[in-house]
């Protein structure tokens, strides 16, 4: 299973799109991962494919995993 979340730790390039130390939430995108790409959504609020070396795939317990969604869920409402 792909991480739902990762932990960006380069934004070079990218300094008003992506916060070091931050964790967004990856979108699955098999033609993006295939191409090295990790597709997440970014300070903008759209989701966008970024070099997958600049975050770090995080393994989060099924629970902390479904109260992020959770809350990113309630606060796109």
């Amino acid at each position: 299973m792909t991480s739902s979340f990762a932990l960006c730790i380069n934004n070079d390039g990218y300094p008003v799109s992506l916060d070091v130390g931050k964790v967004y939430r990856v979108i699955p995108d098999d033609q993006a991962a295939a191409h090295g790409y990790l597709r997440v959504i970014d300070e903008s609020g759209e989701d966008y494919a970024y070099a997958s070396d600049r975050f770090f795939p995080l393994d989060l317990p099924d629970a902390v995993e479904q109260a992020l969604l959770a809350v990113l869920s309630d606060l796109a409402a």
